[in-house]
Order: structure tokens, then sequence, then C-alpha cells
């Protein structure tokens, strides 16, 4: 289990506007889907990629790019090589979502400026990143992963930035070879391997898991990164084979890495089922079954395989794993800033008292519930029922909303 260090953890306001922001698109996400019509749904349809960006940029990457600034250099124990950078990623990765989402859906013309705005988030970010992991000696594997994560992230906002200026007319490329690498760069290559690592530092640290097996997780990153890889070759030889090699590598490399996930529970010394746990079962089950669809939709083809699996890797893998967290990320944040000066002074409280257990257990089971009501209603095509399923997802983002900001002013 990693040995971490506040000593280098930036001040919570520097943190929070990304959870608050980040829940806010998760909020305005949800409710974007209700207009999907899965009878023609197609995952090429301009509603989806700007619905992908709602979710994926401000909600995932801005969550992400929050618990990074705390992580990194309490992990690292040195300082950031510029802080500060952080008051500006957040509003400049808010602005480019919303130009992105209004892009796809409205204003095709609108995507260069978006893709200017998010390169130069992005580039922020990553400066801060390197020159910050360049003060460490040795990196460790979680170090190493960061590395990897941004240098895949880069290359997909460069991919995505010619793919806005082609699908602008500003430019000619063939837009779905690149959306093939542009998707995996982003999702596979930053998303995926950033969850891995971030896993590895979160889930033992919060379980007390001890004395685990690397192995796995280690062949998990080398598989994911060669699959990445072999897609980009496919997307720019427009030659298909090394891209079917590529996908089924991903699946095997999310296989084992939840073994690797497996393999931490079982090791792990605290034994609760609290919400943080119950997300983490949802969250990897939902890995799971999406990588079956997955698996199911290359052998046959039927595109409503492939917008089940995609939405419950991303709604419920993602989305689950990130609320999960907040329940134990932000209170804790909180807790250290607020009242840790005064242990041994006065009573201060507990870690538990700061979650609003009746909120979060709402959350969690509209949340459950409509992911998988919605799920069901993209693999049949039904309007009825992925709109049902939706409306209790909508709910549920509701108390989220109502949940975090409960932790964040608790007092």
């Amino acid at each position: 289990m990693f040995q971490v260090s506040q000593d280098f953890a930036p001040p919570f306001k520097l943190i929070a506007p990304y959870f608050v922001i980040g829940t806010v698109f998760y909020v305005f996400s949800i409710l974007f889907a209700l207009g999907f019509d899965p009878s023609s749904l197609t995952f090429f349809d301009n509603n989806v990629f700007g619905w992908v960006h709602l979710f994926l940029l401000g909600f995932v990457m801005m969550v992400i790019f929050g618990a990074m600034a705390q992580l990194v250099p309490v992990v690292l124990e040195v300082g950031h090589f510029a802080v500060e950078f952080y008051y500006i990623i957040y509003p400049l990765l808010a602005i480019w979502t919303i130009l992105m989402a209004m892009g796809f859906v409205y204003y095709p013309s609108l995507l260069p400026y978006g893709g200017t705005v998010v390169l130069t988030a992005m580039m922020i970010f990553i400066v801060d990143v390197f020159i910050t992991i360049r003060k460490v000696e040795k990196l460790n594997f979680v170090m190493k992963s960061v590395v990897l994560a941004n240098i895949f992230l880069f290359l997909g906002v460069i991919v995505g930035i010619v793919m806005a200026l082609g699908y602008a007319g500003v430019i000619e490329v063939d837009i779905l070879s690149l959306l093939k690498a542009h998707v995996y760069f982003v999702v596979a290559g930053y998303i995926c391997i950033t969850i891995m690592g971030l896993s590895m530092i979160l889930i033992p640290m919060f379980g007390l898991s001890h004395d685990f097996s690397w192995k796995p997780i280690e062949w998990a990153m080398g598989l994911i990164s060669t699959g990445i890889m072999l897609v980009f070759i496919s997307a720019l030889s427009d030659i298909a084979w090394p891209a079917y090699i590529g996908y089924l590598l991903s699946c095997l490399s999310l296989t084992i890495y939840f073994y690797q996930i497996y393999v931490l529970y079982k090791t792990r010394a605290r034994k609760e089922h609290d919400i943080y746990a119950k997300s983490l079962y949802f969250s990897y089950g939902s890995l799971l079954f999406s990588l079956l669809l997955f698996v199911v939709y290359m052998f046959t083809g039927k595109e409503p395989l492939l917008n089940g699996g995609a939405w419950l890797m991303f709604v419920g893998f993602f989305g689950f794993l990130i609320t999960g967290h907040l329940y134990k990320i932000v209170p804790f944040l909180v807790w250290f800033e607020r009242f840790s000066p005064y242990v041994g002074k006065k009573k201060v409280p507990m870690l538990a008292d700061m979650i609003p257990l009746k909120s979060a257990y709402f959350q969690f089971g509209f949340s459950s519930a409509g992911t998988l009501i919605a799920m069901i209603g993209l693999i049949f095509s039904s309007n009825d029922i992925f709109k049902a399923g939706v409306s209790f997802l909508f709910i549920g983002s509701l108390y989220l909303l109502g949940s975090l900001i409960f932790m964040i002013r608790f007092k």
C-alpha cells in the first residue's frame, strides 16, 4: 500500500471547483441524454458526439484533473511546479466542454475554437505534471502510468483538433478513421490508464489492502498500451486487422485489471460495505458486463450492443467509480483542512459523519437502477425504457450534487 503525505497537498479551495463543476456537468449530461432515441441512434450521431464530450470532458476528466492536482504531489512528496496553473485549467476546460458540445449539436464552426481552448488547458496540465515529476529521482509504477497516460492525452488532443478542423470544413481529412485513434487515445489511453494508476493508490488506501501482487496491473497496462498503438496504426494505414487485435487486447487488459481489483478486494483489511464499496461493486460489475457486450458486438456487428456496452462503460464504470470516490475523497480533504488542526484540542467529527447517508443511498439507488434500465432500452432499441432509465439517473444526479455540496460545506 502506498504511503502518502499531506505535506505537499494544495489547498482544498483549489480542488473543490473541479468536483463541483464536474458534478454539474454530470447533471447536464444526463439531462442531455433524454433527447436520444435508441430506435435510430448510431455511434456516429452528432448528438452522441456532443453527449460524449459533455460527459467525458465535463465530468470524468474534470474530476480526474482535480484528483490529480491533489494526488500527484502527495504521492511524489514534492510540490507542484506551478500550482497556480490549476486555477486556470478548470475554467478553460469548462469553456471547452461547452463549445465542443454546442459545436457538435448546433454550430460546427465552434469546434476549432473549442479545440484551441482544450489544447491550451491540456498543455498547461501536461507541462505542470511532467515538470513536477522531473523532481523525482525514481518513478514508481503509478507515476509511470501518469506519464504514459499524459502522452496519450497529448496525442489524443492533437488528433481531436485535426478532426475538429475537418469537421468544420477547414481541412479535408478522413474523420471516421481518425475518430478511432482519438477515442482510443483519450478514453483508453488517458482515462483508463489514469484510472488503473490511481486505483492502485486509492483502493488499497481506503480498503487497507496489503501484500498483493502487482503483476496483473503491469500486464494490463502493457496490453492496453499495445492495443492503443495498434488502433492508431490501423487508423493511419486504413488496414482493419490491427484495430481488431487492438480491441481484443484492450478487452483482455481490462479483464486483467478487473482481476487486479479482485485481488485488492481479497487482501483488504477494512471489510465495510459502505456507499463507497457498493459504488465500486456496481462500477466493476458494469465494466465486466460492458466488455462482454463489446466482444459479442465484434462477432455479431449488432450496433445496439455497442451502444449498450458504451453506455455501461461510461455511465456505469466511469460514473460510479468517480461518484464512489467522491464520497471518500471530499470528506477526507474537508476534514484534513477544516478539522485536523483541532485534533486533541476539541471534539472533531468522524469522516463517516460528513457523508449524508440518506442522500447518498438515494443517489446510488436511483442511479444504479437508471443505468441498467437505460442500458436495456439501448440494447432493445426501446425509447420508453431508455427514457425511464435516464429519468431515474437524472434524479440520482441531483442527489449526488446535493450530497457533494453538503460534504463541502460541512462545519
